[in-house]
């Protein structure tokens, strides 16, 4: 292997494991919610699908338009997040089982939008750049996956130790999160 590409494998897990985080931290707060195991791998399966969709359709797009989704990419991210972390909270107040969104369906598809429409930015940039789409939609999936899994597990352990306020816990670290997308500072 060159040293080139040595690099750029380096450079694209540094990518990967950064553009996860913001599904762990994520999934941290949606793991608050009573989940079954097998929620979870299905939860950490799709988000990292749609991180592998998301930096592919950007690398096809190229640098068209790149500035101004770069930063229209942050904003509706972090308005999905706040939308549904105001949802966890409203619900943990309510005493019904059911909930208005949930990480199954048409909320993990919110979720899963939300935490990978940056990777779609970066997509962009790298497309850019000539990375190798392969390594790099591989990298950003299985980054995005093992680190969504481990945000919810940890999420599910500190939901049995916080009982019923681990959702409003949840929904406060998405809004904040939300928020610090919405409101950099």
């Amino acid at each position: 292997m060159s040293d080139l590409f040595i690099g750029e494998l380096i450079t694209l897990s540094i990518m990967a494991f950064a553009l996860g985080m913001d599904a762990f931290s994520v999934g941290l707060g949606m793991g608050m919610v009573k989940l079954r195991k097998k929620q979870i791998f299905y939860i950490g399966f799709i988000i990292g699908l749609f991180h592998v969709i998301m930096p592919l359709a950007g690398m096809a797009a190229g640098n068209m338009l790149s500035g101004l989704l770069g930063v229209l990419a942050v904003y509706i991210g972090g308005a999905l997040l706040f939308v549904l972390g105001v949802q966890m909270l409203m619900a943990s107040f309510k005493q019904s089982e059911e909930r208005f969104m949930s990480p199954a369906g048409p909320g993990l598809l919110l979720f899963a939008i939300g935490v990978s429409l940056d990777s779609f930015s970066v997509g962009l940039s790298l497309g850019i750049y000539g990375s190798h789409p392969l390594l790099t939609i591989t990298l950003f999936g299985l980054f995005s996956m093992m680190l969504t899994w481990l945000g919810l597990l940890v999420g599910k352990q500190v939901q049995s130790w916080l009982g019923t306020y681990s959702e409003a816990l949840g929904g406060i670290i998405l809004i904040v999160f939300g928020l610090k997308l919405l409101l950099p500072i």
